[in-house]
């Protein structure tokens, strides 16, 4: 059974062999994804489409609306299929299909699901026009052109005003269709992970782990940050480590830290005056969770002693707790994080913040998380106010009371959004602005 790498390839190299116009490598490729979905046996129907087949793409056409029965698209390309083969009274039912699916907006933009190509509702009702002028229908035809120019005045006036022109002198119409080489490709977000990926980032000399290396300078170095490292307390580093989620640190690596051998036990550094306030009265002392999202890559030589990546590890751990954008929880505040970025507020939490049961609940999250999506900006966060299951692969899942960013608006009934490293779209329905309360709703689906 292939891997969803290999699909992914496969409908990858079918995108590529349709742009060279190879229709058979193209129908080959898309065949071959096991358990296609919709969006493949869309494109499969327009390949045969284009390479004159239109009976092999009504049965394509036919398998995509079955599987995604709201594919608006996918109906006017059988109806433009059974127009090619001359069944008018067929082309104009999928026409009408395909805009029930447009429920009365103007336009449905595929862009985000991978089609480059806008379906106006204009232009399903300029082909409902076009079926019914070949089957005679003229004044059906008329009337159709009518309703498209009063929904949507000012809309491709121009071009619906020759169509009206022709139509009345009896002149069929052209059909209009997705354009030529136009066919869904896979997630880029998919795509990425078929080359291969150094996850390790570029190699960086930090200590000799030769036993008969006498370069004084790389020793110097070695000692310099073995006594940098030693200067975060033992207690610090192993509760930093065991804190860790989405990394692959453990408890055992922990006590690993801090056996013989890996950074000294030091005093940490407090340039607040925490310190001193600590030591001269230990009843001020109060109890803090920190939640850490990081995984630690390391670039490490083959052959590493064991001490040097003891030290090669903590330092990476202590970096990304350093730049690490802090936040906090207040007790009773379930979903929200207020951010840490300054020594003002950090203080602030010391004095107002009232402790729960738990102690004082801080967050610390890398930097790059804050800006969505690969860089992409974050319109707003919303909170899901009922469970949502994706339906296919460009979907985004989530659990009631999740908090997901958003990252654009797709329409009026879907947003586009980040969670956990994953993107996609989902109902706008299911989610609520962060901020707002969420009632306690029986979870959706099964």
């Amino acid at each position: 059974m292939s891997s969803l790498g290999d699909q992914i390839r496969d409908w990858h190299r079918g995108v590529l062999a349709v742009a060279r116009e190879d229709w058979d490598s193209a129908l080959c490729f898309f065949s071959d994804v096991r358990e296609p979905l919709a969006k493949m046996y869309f494109n499969i129907g327009c390949v045969h489409l284009m390479a004159g087949d239109p009976e092999a793409a009504v049965q394509a056409f036919d398998q995509a609306v079955t599987k995604d029965t709201c594919m608006a698209v996918g109906f006017l390309q059988r109806g433009v299929a059974s127009f090619q083969l001359q069944r008018f009274q067929e082309a104009e039912s999928d026409f009408q299909l395909a805009l029930a699916q447009l429920r009365g907006n103007a336009v449905i933009d595929y862009t985000q699901l991978g089609l480059d190509f806008k379906l106006q509702a204009w232009e399903v009702l300029y082909n409902m026009a076009s079926a019914q002028c070949q089957a005679g229908l003229w004044t059906k035809a008329s009337n159709t052109l009518v309703e498209a120019i009063s929904k949507w005045p000012g809309v491709a006036q121009g071009i619906l005003d020759i169509a009206m022109d022709k139509v009345q002198k009896q002149i069929p119409l052209q059909l209009r269709q997705v354009p030529k080489g136009e066919v869904f490709q896979p997630p880029r977000r998919y795509l990425k992970h078929l080359e291969p990926m150094d996850f390790l980032g570029k190699a960086k000399v930090v200590a000799s782990v030769i036993p008969d290396d006498r370069n004084t300078d790389v020793q110097t170095q070695q000692r310099s940050q073995v006594e940098q490292a030693g200067h975060q307390s033992s207690s610090s580093v192993c509760e930093r480590i065991l804190s860790t989620t989405g990394g692959h640190t453990s408890p055992g690596l922990c006590d690993s830290l801090l056996a013989p051998g890996g950074p000294d036990p030091g005093h940490s550094e407090d340039s607040s005056g925490a310190k001193g306030a600590s030591t001269k009265d230990p009843e001020s002392l109060m109890t803090v969770t920190v939640q850490c999202h990081f995984t630690v890559p390391l670039k490490v030589p083959r052959g590493t002693g064991l001490s040097s990546f003891r030290t090669l590890l903590a330092q990476a751990i202590l970096h990304q707790t350093q730049t690490g954008q802090l936040s906090y929880k207040a007790p009773g505040e379930e979903r929200s994080w207020n951010p840490i970025s300054t020594e003002e507020s950090l203080q602030s939490v010391w004095k107002n913040v009232p402790v729960g049961p738990r102690g004082v609940q801080l967050q610390c999250r890398p930097t790059f998380l804050l800006q969505g999506a690969w860089g992409r900006p974050v319109l707003y966060q919303v909170i899901a106010q009922y469970s949502y299951r994706a339906q296919r692969p460009e979907d985004l899942d989530f659990h009631q009371g999740d908090m997901v960013d958003v990252l654009c608006e797709v329409d009026e009934a879907w947003l586009e959004g980040h969670r956990d490293g994953c993107v996609g779209i989902f109902p706008k329905c299911f989610v609520v602005p962060a901020g707002a309360s969420v009632e306690t709703l029986p979870v959706l689906g099964p």
